[in-house]
């Protein structure tokens, strides 16, 4: 299934049928996820409803517009270790110990076809091509072996960055901070993981999907990568972020940058950093496409 939040006469909950959208009793998506019968109501709603709305007439928002959690993790090897060489840094040890994240602001998420503000005092705002899942079910120390079955559905997430901010947040040991905080973009929908299971091989640990990953400024290629090349799993990320920790419905999950899929690594000399009236279009093969343009 895709399911989404859209707007129409009110904000609500929807699943998307052959380019057209059947709306759901919920007044969004999280929502539906909260309700432990809510993915059974969607299934049935696809397979029975007769109301339904074309997908060019409503306004499709973030599938879940106010996350409970956002975690952002950093599960790409090649990303870790072309911007860790762009400080003249090796590659560090501890990386391959755990799968860790930063938690960023959840009131600063924006949907696809959404104007997205440059950050006021940047002059270096970058991008972050990324999938993101979202959690299905409550659980705390999750195995890697169940952590599957957690995972509601997959989306894609751009994690839009002010390089000068981060710099500056590094420098100071706490993490990223105004670097991140000021816009992350979540769209167009949520796919559950049954909608990819041809793309998939192995399971927990071993578990990857082959998604071609792309992003396009003013629909110009500048990033190519794939899902596949992710060196920690989404059932080790749910696993190690519920540790100690309990993941709710509608807490979202972000693999960090695949290989390429920013400024940062490929250099401001494929393109400089990005601009006002810029477009940026994030593509997973698979899921869609993610579109917005920088105001």
């Amino acid at each position: 299934m895709k399911l989404v939040t859209f707007r129409d006469k009110q904000i609500q909950a929807g699943v998307i049928r052959d380019e057209r959208v059947i709306p759901l009793p919920y007044p969004s998506l999280l929502e539906l996820l909260q309700d432990p019968h809510g993915m059974t109501m969607a299934r049935e709603a696809l397979a029975t409803s007769t109301h339904d709305l074309p997908i060019d007439a409503v306004k499709l928002l973030p599938p879940i517009p106010e996350p409970p959690t956002l975690r952002d993790f950093y599960a790409f090897e090649q990303h870790v270790k072309a911007g860790r060489a762009t400080r003249g840094l090796e590659m560090i040890p501890e990386w391959y110990q755990v799968p860790t994240f930063y938690f960023s602001n959840t009131s600063e998420i924006y949907g696809p076809d959404e104007p997205v503000p440059y950050p006021t005092g940047s002059q270096e705002l970058d991008i972050e091509l990324e999938i993101a899942c979202v959690i299905g079910r409550e659980g705390k120390n999750i195995s890697v072996e169940e952590a599957e079955s957690y995972i509601a559905g997959y989306t894609i997430m751009n994690d839009w960055s002010a390089r000068d901010f981060q710099r500056l947040d590094m420098k100071l040991n706490l993490g990223p901070g105004k670097g991140k905080d000021f816009a992350t973009s979540l769209g167009p929908w949520l796919v559950t993981p049954d909608e990819l299971t041809g793309r998939r091989s192995g399971s927990g640990e071993s578990e990857r999907y082959d998604m071609t990953m792309l992003a396009r400024v003013n629909g110009q290629e500048i990033s190519r990568g794939n899902f596949q090349q992710i060196y920690y799993s989404f059932p080790q990320m749910v696993a190690y972020a519920s540790r100690n920790a309990r993941l709710r419905p509608g807490d979202v999950i972000g693999s960090g940058t695949v290989g390429t899929g920013c400024l940062l690594e490929i250099g401001t000399s494929v393109h400089p950093w990005f601009q006002p009236g810029e477009t940026i279009e994030l593509e997973i093969e698979g899921i869609g496409i993610l579109r917005n343009t920088i105001v």
